[in-house]
């Protein structure tokens, strides 16, 4: 019973073994010969509470808090001894703050809960009994049939059984997974791939045996049984047969799939870390100010009791007159009533914790985080969304992020690939409204002049090309010339492995170079962005991909069809860095097409115009374009037989099969003609580059991460500034051992020391990270800390957490920051102190599972430089202002008790304790913590180097928090000694010759203390508005009046009537005004003089720009003044012309 409790519980789960078998269609055997395995629901729990667990968990999370859980305690200790404070004083503020807490917490988690509700709630169609039952996605479990459709998203983990294609395959897209938005191709195996019925899938007798789940994306192993005629058919699974969780349907009509990971299981689950909750650096720093002042508590605690029993030794003080012990108090055990009076000393000094100062913050982020919404600049006007505050407790770590952790795909760029240039035969063209104009001379155009390239011609010679001239040139020239060019395009549309959706080729590249017509009518889907792109832009030039059947592909150059024999696909791998096709022409030649990163294809080649190609590859790569280089080579019979002899003992081979089929790619991509080059933009988004470097400027470091491959990778990085073309890039990649990755590092490391000059940028891949982080974490992160730019290539979504833990647990704990799009990337968003999601083109995973969501990029800077700017400095302010306010309220307090023989007799009438915090000195602050702008925004975000001074929580120092707190210390004793100089020689103060009480002393110190801490938040606020005027006279207007009010009135329900005229005595008294008046001057006027000190001779940055903006404002203002002079000495002038005029026409 013990162990299912715990189970239910979670801290003793089941045993499992290391595979799972499952049931296609939860068949079961008839004879029972089976162990049955539970498998859990197919919910996404993305939520942190439930209604069982809320009250105590979040409880338990506030009581975390330093003030919290004093109050908590002083709450009880009032309860149980007589104390001089109700219980009421602590027990109702602590109250007020966990509810208000936990409403807010509560209701945020709520709208997870509406999140996961709707994703969980969304209708699938699944196979029982023989028919197709719509049901909801939480309801599929292990073993159930699934159908999907075509741009339907996979609920569960899938086992691919059949498609709408006779060879049952189908696909997808991964976009919400890995970044990678190209198309994958995921096969069935031959006996379910016929299956694609309903009652076909309904006679399947077959059994999976899998591993069971893990996080990796890329692994998976298992079998399928299938019972056909009495005989068992065993079949492998791999990678190629799952579907997983969160990718697309794509191309497709529709697939059949077997369930076997469901809900928290499937590896997209596996992926996200568990929810926790992120606490800022401010709230650690007050936490650490807490048990500060909490430590100052005890000991003027301690300090009062041991003095009080001092005193009492003498007689005439431990029982005077007028204050006889009782029996009982005679008989009670000293250490009893020793602690007693500590505890009492320790409830009268209470208020000096702040209680108030969380609600305040509370509000103040909850309030606050209302500007992100309604800020206009945050708008994207395209996609119509704003900015979304998912969590406020995090407003002021935005103004102290040290490291951006960044996706590339969707976050860096808008996800679409563009056709650019190429360069062809040597000559450079530029695609302008579908056309191609050739930079520099062509043969037909010497003197360099801009041609356009409109048309191909018949060729003759070549019975498998069909152009037709219009170049104008020698029949010898125009014929070499047409020739390259149609073979350049042919490789483009040849050499690939695009998918067309939706086939309608009637009227499709009639004419020559239709530019509107292909991309209207067909729709590609490509192994990758590149592909895509590139067979796009042959189609506008007029050789269409129509799509291909099996081992034929089909073309249509200018109107007329024809079809190529694919005879072999060379796949691309990242050592290589390119791929092959060999194809037939209708003429009956074969032809090897190659296409690659130059770095790969131009070694290969032995003819071709190289050189001048290399130069134009390298143009287009500081123009930040994607390149590659295309070559052919035209195969003999002969050629063909030893390649094709050779691919098949490669691809058959049982042993060291991948090294074999290298050598023979090795083999077959050699001796090539290069034919040219291509160039794809992949657009980045607007004022990628510009963030990127005004964040650099800000200090702060920028690391990408991605799952997309090398090569895209770090020309992304390239083109949007991360990489800098002078940069010195280094590469972690490809490495197979700890001890070559070790070696690798120590390499790294000696090359940053010996260079002290160049930058560096580190290029690491997933494999290479892995074995990093296993057993070099050291290393490893000192040559990441030496390098400007990192970039992350072919990453998990759980290394990206990983990286992102490793920098947030080294040595300087910097606060970090990431930034995503996509399911595979809610892993870094929840492991970063901040989490940005950008509400792309994925989904809305992470911005759902963010702390913040914007629509682009660009919005980070003035999410950062202004927002983050202002939360920190308001919310700095207020946490130090309200320690101040608090000494400067308790001290005097303290040393009131040397007066009163520490008999613990209150300083303050209990109303004035109560409201102080709650009415008195509340709002000034709350509003300076919501409106302040020390600097005006445009400031922030054109100098992103004024983010430096407020970086590594610089305002919450040590040392500012010791001036704080001296300083409300020094005008503590200055309101106490001050007032009792007045009062303390029994001077009358008023006109009648009556003496002021204990009562009018505590009120006048309560008086000036109030009117110079509202005093001290004026002098703190820069930016002014009516509502700040409103607030801080206000509140020393309300407290007069109240203050009249309350002690002009004998209180029926009030037990005592200790304040009865004593308010309307004091300020009858002229003294008394020029006490407070003083007072107040001499409290602020050390402040102020230091303030200005430190701004002439130590200004910090933003100082300097403040006064910059000053100095701007009274030009702008002596300008204005100026042309209003001179304006009205224009009007003066004109009007005496005028009546001159006027006089003369009269004589």
């Amino acid at each position: 019973m013990w162990r299912w409790v715990r189970q239910q519980l979670g801290f003793d789960p089941p045993h499992q073994s290391d595979t799972r078998t499952i049931y296609i269609a939860n068949k079961f055997p008839l004879n029972g010969l089976y162990t049955p395995q539970k498998f859990i629901d197919n919910r996404i729990i993305s939520s942190k509470y439930t209604v069982w667990n809320f009250v105590p968990k979040n409880l338990f999370e506030q009581f975390r808090r330093v003030a919290n859980f004093y109050f908590l305690i002083i709450f009880l200790v009032q309860l149980m001894i007589d104390t001089p404070t109700s219980p009421i004083t602590s027990g109702l503020p602590l109250f007020f703050v966990i509810t208000v807490t936990a409403i807010k917490q509560g209701y945020e988690d709520w709208l997870r809960h509406n999140s996961d509700n709707e994703v969980n709630g969304a209708p699938v169609y699944v196979v029982r009994s023989g028919g197709l039952v719509k049901t909801r996605s939480k309801n599929i479990r292990v073993g159930d049939i699934v159908r999907i459709a075509k741009d339907e998203i996979f609920p569960a983990d899938l086992v691919l059984l059949s498609s709408d294609r006779p060879d049952g395959s189908c696909h997808i897209t991964t976009a919400s997974l890995d970044g990678e938005t190209n198309l994958k191709t995921h096969v069935a195996v031959p006996e379910t791939a016929k299956l694609q019925t309903v009652a076909n899938l309904d006679t399947l007798v077959a059994v999976i045996e899998c591993q069971q789940p893990e996080a990796d994306l890329y692994r998976f192993m298992g079998r399928m049984i299938i019972t056909q005629q009495m005989e068992e058919i065993v079949r492998p699974l791999g990678p190629e047969s799952l579907l997983l969780r969160g990718a697309r349907l794509k191309n497709t009509k529709e697939i059949f799939g077997v369930a076997v990971y469901t809900g928290m299981e499937t590896k997209m689950a596996l992926n996200y870390k568990s929810k926790s909750q992120k606490r800022s650096a401010v709230e650690k720093s007050m936490n650490t100010f807490l048990i500060i002042y909490l430590i100052i508590l005890i000991s003027e605690a301690i300090i009062s009791t041991i003095l009080k029993y001092t005193w009492q030794t003498e007689e005439k003080w431990d029982e005077p007159w007028y204050n006889q012990k009782t029996e009982h108090q005679r008989n009670s055990s000293k250490i009893l009533r020793f602690i007693s009076d500590f505890l009492a000393f320790l409830v009268l000094y209470n208020f000096i914790i702040p209680i108030s100062l969380y609600v305040t913050v509370e509000m103040q982020k909850f309030l606050g985080s209302f500007f992100i919404g309604w800020d206009l600049d945050l708008y994207h006007e395209e996609s119509g969304q704003k900015a979304q505050v998912n969590t406020s407790d995090l407003n002021e770590e935005l103004g102290q992020v040290e490291y951006v952790f960044t996706d590339k795909t969707g976050t860096l760029t808008e996800n679409e690939m563009q056709f650019r240039e190429c360069s062809i035969n040597g000559i450079k063209y530029q695609e302008i409204n579908g056309r191609l104009v050739s930079e520099g001379p062509t043969p037909d155009s010497s003197d360099g002049n801009l041609s356009y390239l409109s048309s191909f011609s018949h060729l003759n010679n070549l019975p498998h090309l069909t152009s037709s001239s219009s170049f104008g040139t020698s029949p010898e020239n125009e014929t070499e010339l047409i020739k390259e060019h149609d073979l350049f395009f042919k490789a483009v549309s040849l050499c690939h492995t695009v998918q067309i959706s939706n086939v309608q080729t009637d009227g499709i590249g009639d004419g020559p170079w239709q530019a509107s017509l292909a991309p209207s009518q067909l729709e590609y889907y490509a192994s990758s962005p590149d592909e895509k792109a590139l067979v796009e832009a042959a189609a506008r030039i007029g050789i269409v991909f129509i799509g291909n059947s099996e081992e034929t592909m089909e073309v249509k150059i200018l109107g007329k069809l024809e079809q190529y024999k694919l005879l072999h696909i060379l796949e691309f791998d990242s050592d290589r860095r390119r791929m092959s096709v060999i194809v037939q022409a209708p003429s009956g030649e074969k032809f090897l097409f190659a296409k690659g990163a130059e770095s790969s294809i131009l070694p290969t080649c032995i003819g071709g115009e190289i050189e001048k190609t290399r130069i134009h590859v390298d143009e287009f790569a500081l123009k930040g374009l994607r390149t590659l280089c295309m070559a052919y080579k035209q195969l003999t019979s002969k050629e063909y037989e030893v390649i094709d002899r050779r691919l098949f003992e490669a691809r058959t081979a049982l042993q060291r099969r991948e090294e074999k089929l290298a050598n023979a790619f090795q083999f077959i991509e050699k001796d090539l003609i290069l034919l040219g080059a291509t160039a794809v933009e992949d657009r980045l988004q607007d004022k990628v580059r510009e963030t990127i470097e005004a964040l650099r400027m800000a200090g702060i470091k920028v690391w990408v991460l991605t799952g997309d491959k090398r090569e895209t990778a770090v020309s992304v990085s390239l083109s949007c500034g991360h990489f800098h073309r002078t940069m010195n890039i280094l590469e972690l990649i490809n490495q197979k051992s700890d001890n070559e990755c070790a070696e690798q590092l120590r390499q790294l490391a000696r090359r940053i020391t010996e260079d002290h000059v160049i930058q560096h940028g580190l290029v690491v891949d997933g494999t290479s990270l892995s074995l990093a982080l296993r057993e070099h974490e050291k290393l490893f992160m000192d040559v990441c800390r030496n390098c400007s730019a990192v970039l992350c290539c072919r990453m998990a979504p759980l290394q990206k957490a990983k990286v992102i833990r490793l920098i947030k647990i080294s040595p300087e704990k910097p606060i970090t920051l990431a930034v995503g799009d996509g399911a595979n990337d809610v892993s870094m968003i929840q492991e970063a102190h901040v989490g940005i999601g950008i509400m792309g083109k994925e989904g809305r995973q992470a911005a759902r599972n963010s702390d913040y969501a914007i629509a682009r990029f660009k919005f980070l800077s003035k999410l950062l430089f202004v927002h983050g700017h202002f939360y920190y400095i308001r919310i700095a302010t207020l946490v130090q202002y309200f320690f101040y306010k608090n000494v400067c309220f308790i001290t005097p307090q303290f040393l009131y008790q040397f007066y009163c023989l520490f008999s613990q007799q209150t300083l303050y009438d209990s109303v004035y304790l109560t409201l102080y915090n709650i009415c008195f000195t509340s709002l000034p602050i709350l509003i300076y913590s919501l409106l302040e702008q020390h600097i005006n925004p445009h400031v922030l975000q054109n100098k992103p180097t004024l983010y430096r001074d407020i970086s590594k929580n610089r305002q919450l120092s040590m040392t500012n928090f010791l001036y704080w707190t001296i300083l409300g210390f020094s005008h503590a004793f200055i309101f106490f000694f001050g007032s009792y100089f007045l009062m303390g020689k029994d001077i009358s103060l008023l006109g009648n010759g009556q003496m002021f009480g204990n009562w009018t002393f505590g009120t006048l110190v309560f008086t000036v203390m109030l009117i110079t801490v509202t005093v001290k938040m004026a002098l703190e606020t820069h930016f002014w508005t009516w509502i700040n005027h409103f607030v801080t006279w206000g509140s020393i207007i309300f407290y007069f009046v109240f203050s009249l009010f309350y002690g002009g009135i004998l209180w029926p329900f009030s037990d005592s009537q200790n304040m009865y005229f004593v308010f309307f005595q004091l300020l009858s008294s002229g003294s008394v005004w020029f006490a407070i008046i003083l007072m107040v001057v001499i409290c602020l006027f050390l402040d102020i003089v230091k303030k200005v000190f430190d701004r002439h001779f130590h200004p910090t940055n933003t100082e300097k720009a403040q006064m910059e903006e000053d100095k701007g404002s009274v030009s702008s203002a002596y300008e204005f003044a100026e042309s209003k002079h001179r304006g009205e000495d224009s009007r003066h002038l004109l009007a005496e012309a005028c009546s001159q005029q006027d006089s003369s026409y009269v004589h």
